[in-house]
This record gives structure tokens, sequence and C-alpha cells, in this order.
């Protein structure tokens, strides 16, 4: 209710004032008050033009400086990373070098050009050579961005089947993931959302009867051994989900029906990732955020200090508690996942027990 009649105050308020203004319009108050422009308003307005053009370049410096750092360009953690980062720089610098010659152009000439008593515009009712110089490098820029980028697209969806990749299901539900492990023979068994069996602990769907379903292994908790390729396989149970999974510079949608997939191979263990200094400044931030809150973040049941953690996130807004749906991910040596998977209970042991 108070919503309602903040809004409608609001409305009112302004209904007033655009009749105030009306009102004075017609008043003609003062014998400045006139609908055309002289060469004084013109000069004015030629001047605030290349005052906005100093404020536009001031605040993009001032960006820069204190928040300049494009998000996660310095800690890719995925084999196919650099060519990410790579097209975003590029794809950035082209945006910024068009941004600050066309505003230049724009407010400069709306300085240089403004009316005068007694001048008289010079125009062009059409030029073919500024026409298809105009037109042509846009073309030739853009060509140049989309082939790159398709190459970039082409490498990291090309799967080797050679390297042998380890076999990962992604499964999506609101609002939780889990990891389905291929197991010894690195081969998923078949899973449909009719074979969900909450009594019977087949939280998945996979199919009871299909012999590689025995070894599968179902966690909430994704490890991944550096420098490992891996397929990942996805899965959503009720609504369209993204499995995002930002320092690895990987992201594809989970949808109903169907499954999708997408492959890398970690570079960097979750040990390594917290030295680099980057990390160790965000987590200094935050920690500093939250101690200033600590007696709210304990009431809450939350740990107070934070330490950094790959995540895979949902990057769909898929409902009410869509903020939270998030697992761990942890990228370790190959005899620590080896150890970290034996203590896994299978698919067949699962359901004994």
């Amino acid at each position: 209710m108070t919503a309602l009649l903040t809004i409608l105050i609001v409305l009112f308020v302004a209904v007033a004032l655009w009749q105030m203004v009306k009102i004075f319009d017609l008043a003609q108050i003062g014998d400045s008050n006139t609908q055309i422009a002289d060469d004084k308003d013109n000069r004015i307005n030629g001047y605030l033009m290349i005052g906005f053009l100093i404020f536009i370049y001031a605040i993009t410096i001032l960006s820069f400086m204190y928040l300049g750092d494009l998000p996660l360009i310095s800690n890719s953690a995925a084999e196919h990373g650099p060519g990410i980062d790579n097209l975003m720089i590029i794809s950035m610098v082209v945006i910024f070098i068009v941004q600050i010659v066309t505003q230049f152009l724009l407010h400069y000439f709306a300085y240089k050009y403004k009316g005068e008593k007694g001048k008289k515009a010079l125009f062009y009712a059409d030029n073919n050579t500024l026409e298809a110089v105009w037109t042509g490098i846009p073309v030739i820029v853009l060509a140049g961005l989309i082939i790159y980028g398709l190459f970039t697209w082409n490498d990291i969806m090309t799967i080797d089947e050679d390297k042998d990749p380890m076999v990962v299901e992604l499964y999506a539900q609101q609002f939780n993931w889990k990891a389905r492990y291929g197991g010894e023979d690195n081969v998923l068994g078949k899973a449909n959302v009719r074979l969900i069996d909450l009594d019977n602990a087949n939280i998945l769907g996979v199919d009871e009867s299909d012999p590689n379903a025995q070894d599968d292994v179902i966690v909430t908790e994704l490890h991944l051994p550096v420098g490992k390729p891996v397929l990942f396989k996805m899965r959503s149970q009720d609504v369209l989900h993204s499995a995002y999974m930002p320092h690895f510079r990987a992201q594809m949608n989970c949808v109903p029906g169907m499954v999708t997939q997408f492959a890398f191979t970690p570079t960097v263990t979750t040990a390594e990732m917290r030295q680099n200094p980057d990390i160790q400044d965000k987590v200094k931030n935050i920690n500093e955020l939250r101690i200033e809150r600590q007696a709210e973040i304990e009431e809450a049941g939350q740990d107070l200090l934070y330490e950094f953690d790959y995540l895979l996130l949902c990057n769909k807004i898929c409902g009410k508690s869509h903020y939270n749906m998030q697992m761990k991910i942890v990228v370790e040596t190959q005899e620590e996942f080896d150890a970290w998977i034996k203590e896994q209970k299978t698919f067949e042991n699962s359901l004994l027990n």
C-alpha cells in the first residue's frame, strides 16, 4: 500500500510540474522569453557541447583508473581462456576507439558549426566517397571481428576425442546443481526425468537397468583434475538454466528435454589460483566488507571470512532462489582427484544403501 501511495504522489507531482511549465510558456513572462534562438543561445549551447565532451572523457578516464579492470581478464583457468580474453580485449579496444572518435566529431562539429546570424550552412545532398568510407570501414572491422570470433568459437567447441576427455554430467534443477561422473568406464548411464525416484535415492532419473550406470558417481561438489580435458553433458529437470563457470570461460544453456555439451581443460588448480595477486586483492576487499558486517553475517550462520573457490553458477533467471544456485568446483592434481573419487559412492552402492 505504501508503495502504491508513493507512486501516486510522484505521478501527481510530475503532472503538476508539467502543467506549471505549460502555464509559464503561455504567460510569456519577461521580454526575453522567445522560442527563437539567437547568437548568444547558440554560443552557450556550443560551449555546453564542448563541456559535455570534456565530461565524457573525464568520466571515462576516472572509470578506468578506479574501475578499469576488465572482469577476470587476468585469471583465466582454462586452456581456451586466453583466446576468449584476446577476443574481448580486441572488441573493447575497437569500441573505445570508435567511441572516442565519434564523440569528438559529434560534439566538436556541434560547437564549430553552431548557428550564427547571416551564416548559411553548406551541405551535400549526397557524397558517394564519404558514404563508401563510413560504410566500408564498419563492414571491414565487423567482418574481421566476426571471422575471428567464429574461428575462436570453432576451436573451443571442437572436441578432440583422441585426448580421451573425462565425461561429467551437470544436472540443473531449481535451485541446485548435481554432477555425475561416468565412473571407471567413463560412460554415463542412460537417464530420463521420468525415472526420478526420490524414495529410491534416484534423484537424477538414472536408468537402474543400464550396466553403464552402475559405476556412475553422483556428487554435489565438482572436482576436476588439472590438465585433464573434461566433456560436460548438461541436462535440466525443470526450466531453462545456464551452466556458467566464469574462470573457465565456459557457459552453456541447460535445456529441459535435451542434452547440451561443452568441453574444456582446466589449467590452474584452486590452490594456485588462490596465490594469484589479483584474486588475493579481491579476497582482501571482500573480507574487509564482511568484517564491517560481522554481526549480520554471524547472525545468518555464515562463515565470516571468505576464501576463493571456483564456482558453477546459473546464468539464467530461473526462479525466486536463482541467486543461490551455485556449486563449488575444486581443481586439483590427478593424484588428489583419484583419492577423492575413490571415497565417493557409486550409483549402484547408493541404491543398495
